[in-house]
Protein backbone atom coordinates (compact mmCIF):
# COMPACT_ATOMS: atom_id res chain seq x y z
CA UNK A 1 0.00 0.00 0.00
CA UNK A 2 1.44 3.38 -1.02
CA UNK A 3 1.96 6.09 1.52
CA UNK A 4 -0.04 9.27 0.99
CA UNK A 5 1.72 12.60 0.36
CA UNK A 6 0.39 13.92 3.69
CA UNK A 7 2.09 11.07 5.51
CA UNK A 8 5.34 11.85 3.73
CA UNK A 9 5.02 15.48 4.81
CA UNK A 10 4.40 14.49 8.43
CA UNK A 11 7.44 12.24 8.40
CA UNK A 12 9.60 14.94 6.83
CA UNK A 13 8.38 17.46 9.40
CA UNK A 14 9.16 15.05 12.24
CA UNK A 15 12.67 14.45 10.86
CA UNK A 16 13.19 18.20 10.62
CA UNK A 17 12.10 18.72 14.25
CA UNK A 18 14.39 15.94 15.47
CA UNK A 19 17.34 17.27 13.49
CA UNK A 20 16.81 20.82 14.71
CA UNK A 21 16.52 19.57 18.29
CA UNK A 22 19.74 17.56 18.12
CA UNK A 23 21.60 20.50 16.60
CA UNK A 24 20.23 22.95 19.16
CA UNK A 25 21.21 20.62 22.01
CA UNK A 26 24.76 20.40 20.70
CA UNK A 27 25.08 24.17 20.23
CA UNK A 28 23.49 25.15 23.54
CA UNK A 29 25.36 22.59 25.65
CA UNK A 30 28.70 23.47 24.03
CA UNK A 31 28.07 27.12 24.92
CA UNK A 32 26.88 26.24 28.44
CA UNK A 33 29.88 24.04 29.22
CA UNK A 34 32.24 26.57 27.66
CA UNK A 35 30.87 29.40 29.80
CA UNK A 36 30.97 27.19 32.89
CA UNK A 37 34.64 26.32 32.45
CA UNK A 38 35.67 29.85 31.41
CA UNK A 39 36.13 31.25 34.97
CA UNK A 40 38.33 28.28 35.86
CA UNK A 41 40.49 28.76 32.78
CA UNK A 42 40.86 32.47 33.54
CA UNK A 43 41.90 31.67 37.12
CA UNK A 44 44.49 29.16 35.90
CA UNK A 45 45.82 31.65 33.36
CA UNK A 46 46.20 34.31 36.05
CA UNK A 47 47.90 31.78 38.31
CA UNK A 48 50.32 30.94 35.51
CA UNK A 49 51.51 34.55 35.41
CA UNK A 50 52.64 34.23 39.02
CA UNK A 51 53.90 30.65 39.20
CA UNK A 52 55.55 28.41 36.64
CA UNK A 53 53.04 25.55 36.64
CA UNK A 54 55.36 23.20 34.76
CA UNK A 55 57.86 22.58 37.57
CA UNK A 56 58.46 22.45 41.29
CA UNK A 57 56.07 24.53 43.37
CA UNK A 58 53.79 25.00 40.36
CA UNK A 59 53.12 21.27 40.12
CA UNK A 60 52.24 21.11 43.82
CA UNK A 61 49.90 24.10 43.54
CA UNK A 62 48.29 22.64 40.41
CA UNK A 63 47.60 19.32 42.11
CA UNK A 64 46.01 21.10 45.09
CA UNK A 65 43.76 23.19 42.84
CA UNK A 66 42.34 20.37 40.70
CA UNK A 67 39.44 19.60 43.04
CA UNK A 68 38.56 23.26 43.77
CA UNK A 69 38.66 23.91 40.02
CA UNK A 70 36.18 21.12 39.39
CA UNK A 71 33.92 22.42 42.16
CA UNK A 72 34.02 25.86 40.57
CA UNK A 73 33.13 24.39 37.18
CA UNK A 74 30.22 22.45 38.68
CA UNK A 75 28.85 25.55 40.42
CA UNK A 76 29.05 27.59 37.23
CA UNK A 77 27.51 24.74 35.23
CA UNK A 78 24.40 24.66 37.42
CA UNK A 79 23.86 28.40 37.16
CA UNK A 80 24.56 28.71 33.43
CA UNK A 81 22.50 25.63 32.51
CA UNK A 82 19.47 26.83 34.48
CA UNK A 83 19.65 30.26 32.83
CA UNK A 84 20.01 28.64 29.40
CA UNK A 85 16.89 26.51 29.82
CA UNK A 86 14.91 29.62 30.73
CA UNK A 87 16.22 31.60 27.77
CA UNK A 88 15.63 28.80 25.26
CA UNK A 89 12.22 27.83 26.67
CA UNK A 90 13.23 24.24 27.41
CA UNK A 91 10.51 23.01 29.77
CA UNK A 92 8.13 20.12 30.39
CA UNK A 93 4.59 20.96 29.28
CA UNK A 94 2.25 20.35 32.26
CA UNK A 95 -0.73 17.99 32.07
CA UNK A 96 0.06 16.90 28.53
CA UNK A 97 -0.21 13.71 26.51
CA UNK A 98 2.28 13.62 23.63
CA UNK A 99 2.58 10.80 21.12
CA UNK A 100 6.29 10.02 20.86
CA UNK A 101 6.14 8.88 17.22
CA UNK A 102 4.85 12.30 16.10
CA UNK A 103 7.86 14.18 17.54
CA UNK A 104 5.92 17.42 18.04
CA UNK A 105 7.56 20.61 19.34
CA UNK A 106 6.37 20.23 22.98
CA UNK A 107 8.07 16.82 23.07
CA UNK A 108 11.24 18.32 21.59
CA UNK A 109 11.27 21.04 24.27
CA UNK A 110 10.97 18.30 26.89
CA UNK A 111 13.92 16.45 25.34
CA UNK A 112 16.10 19.57 25.49
CA UNK A 113 15.10 20.11 29.12
CA UNK A 114 15.93 16.52 30.06
CA UNK A 115 19.33 16.61 28.34
CA UNK A 116 20.30 19.86 30.08
CA UNK A 117 19.19 18.52 33.46
CA UNK A 118 21.00 15.22 32.91
CA UNK A 119 24.31 16.93 32.16
CA UNK A 120 24.08 18.89 35.41
CA UNK A 121 23.04 15.74 37.28
CA UNK A 122 26.12 13.87 36.06
CA UNK A 123 28.76 16.55 36.55
CA UNK A 124 27.43 18.53 39.54
CA UNK A 125 24.78 16.42 41.26
CA UNK A 126 27.06 14.00 43.14
CA UNK A 127 28.90 16.96 44.71
CA UNK A 128 25.93 18.97 45.91
CA UNK A 129 22.87 16.74 46.32
CA UNK A 130 21.13 17.20 49.66
CA UNK A 131 22.73 20.62 50.11
CA UNK A 132 21.19 24.10 49.80
CA UNK A 133 23.21 24.48 46.59
CA UNK A 134 21.34 21.59 44.95
CA UNK A 135 18.02 23.01 46.13
CA UNK A 136 18.96 26.40 44.70
CA UNK A 137 19.75 24.82 41.32
CA UNK A 138 16.43 22.96 41.20
CA UNK A 139 14.60 26.17 42.08
CA UNK A 140 16.52 28.14 39.44
CA UNK A 141 15.75 25.42 36.92
CA UNK A 142 12.01 25.81 37.38
CA UNK A 143 11.00 24.06 40.62
CA UNK A 144 8.73 25.87 43.07
CA UNK A 145 10.09 25.23 46.55
CA UNK A 146 9.30 26.63 49.96
CA UNK A 147 11.83 27.25 52.70
CA UNK A 148 14.26 24.71 54.15
CA UNK A 149 13.78 22.13 51.38
CA UNK A 150 16.40 19.36 51.15
CA UNK A 151 16.52 17.04 48.13
CA UNK A 152 19.02 14.25 48.74
CA UNK A 153 18.53 12.46 45.44
CA UNK A 154 19.62 12.85 41.84
CA UNK A 155 16.58 11.08 40.43
CA UNK A 156 14.33 14.11 40.12
CA UNK A 157 13.24 15.36 36.71
CA UNK A 158 10.79 17.79 35.12
CA UNK A 159 11.79 20.39 37.68
CA UNK A 160 9.24 22.95 36.52
CA UNK A 161 6.45 20.53 37.50
CA UNK A 162 7.65 20.13 41.10
CA UNK A 163 5.94 22.13 43.85
CA UNK A 164 7.19 21.60 47.42
CA UNK A 165 6.08 23.35 50.60
CA UNK A 166 8.28 24.35 53.53
CA UNK A 167 10.49 21.83 55.35
CA UNK A 168 10.21 19.10 52.72
CA UNK A 169 12.90 16.41 52.94
CA UNK A 170 13.31 14.01 50.01
CA UNK A 171 15.46 11.03 50.96
CA UNK A 172 18.27 9.30 49.11
CA UNK A 173 17.47 7.47 45.85
CA UNK A 174 13.89 8.73 45.72
CA UNK A 175 12.56 8.69 42.14
CA UNK A 176 10.35 11.70 41.62
CA UNK A 177 9.26 12.64 38.12
CA UNK A 178 6.71 14.77 36.32
CA UNK A 179 6.46 12.40 33.36
CA UNK A 180 5.70 8.81 32.51
CA UNK A 181 5.67 6.83 29.26
CA UNK A 182 2.73 4.57 28.48
CA UNK A 183 1.90 2.83 25.19
CA UNK A 184 3.92 5.22 23.08
CA UNK A 185 2.60 8.30 24.88
CA UNK A 186 4.54 10.70 27.09
CA UNK A 187 2.24 11.88 29.87
CA UNK A 188 3.07 14.70 32.27
CA UNK A 189 1.66 15.97 35.53
CA UNK A 190 2.64 18.10 38.50
CA UNK A 191 3.93 16.66 41.78
CA UNK A 192 2.96 18.60 44.89
CA UNK A 193 4.48 17.90 48.30
CA UNK A 194 3.48 19.86 51.39
CA UNK A 195 5.56 19.94 54.58
CA UNK A 196 6.53 16.28 54.61
CA UNK A 197 9.21 13.61 54.31
CA UNK A 198 9.59 11.17 51.43
CA UNK A 199 11.55 8.12 52.58
CA UNK A 200 14.58 6.42 51.03
CA UNK A 201 14.11 4.73 47.68
CA UNK A 202 10.48 5.78 47.24
CA UNK A 203 8.99 6.19 43.75
CA UNK A 204 6.52 9.04 43.22
CA UNK A 205 4.68 9.18 39.90
CA UNK A 206 2.97 12.05 38.08
CA UNK A 207 -0.03 14.07 39.24
CA UNK A 208 0.54 13.25 42.92
CA UNK A 209 -0.52 15.52 45.77
CA UNK A 210 0.87 14.82 49.25
CA UNK A 211 -0.81 16.71 52.08
CA UNK A 212 0.94 18.76 54.74
CA UNK A 213 2.77 16.89 57.51
CA UNK A 214 2.40 13.59 55.67
CA UNK A 215 5.24 11.08 55.74
CA UNK A 216 5.87 8.52 53.01
CA UNK A 217 7.87 5.52 54.22
CA UNK A 218 11.01 4.15 52.63
CA UNK A 219 10.80 1.95 49.51
CA UNK A 220 7.17 2.91 48.90
CA UNK A 221 5.39 3.46 45.59
CA UNK A 222 2.96 6.35 45.14
CA UNK A 223 0.96 5.73 41.92
CA UNK A 224 0.00 8.48 39.52
CA UNK A 225 -3.15 10.56 40.15
CA UNK A 226 -2.92 9.89 43.90
CA UNK A 227 -3.74 12.27 46.76
CA UNK A 228 -2.31 11.42 50.19
CA UNK A 229 -4.02 12.81 53.29
CA UNK A 230 -2.40 15.40 55.51
CA UNK A 231 -1.10 14.43 58.98
CA UNK A 232 -0.76 10.77 58.04
CA UNK A 233 1.86 8.10 57.41
CA UNK A 234 1.90 6.05 54.21
CA UNK A 235 4.02 3.06 53.25
CA UNK A 236 4.00 0.06 50.95
CA UNK A 237 3.58 -0.81 47.26
CA UNK A 238 1.30 0.90 46.47
CA UNK A 239 1.49 3.30 49.40
CA UNK A 240 -1.31 2.80 51.92
CA UNK A 241 -2.20 4.79 55.00
CA UNK A 242 -0.98 3.25 58.25
CA UNK A 243 -2.99 3.27 61.44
Amino acid sequence: MRETPSRHRRQAAAIWRVGWTVLSILVVEIIVCGLAVLPVLIAWKELGTWIDLSRGLGLVVSSLLIVPSYVGFALCLMAVSAVATRITGARTTPNAEMRIAEMQWPLMRWVRYMVASHIVRVFAGPLFRGSPVWTAYLRLNGARFGRRVHVNTLFVSDHNLLEFGDDVVVGSDVHLSGHTVEAGMLKTGRVRLGHNVVGLGTVVEIDVVVGADCQVGALSFVPKHTALDADAVYAGVPARRLG
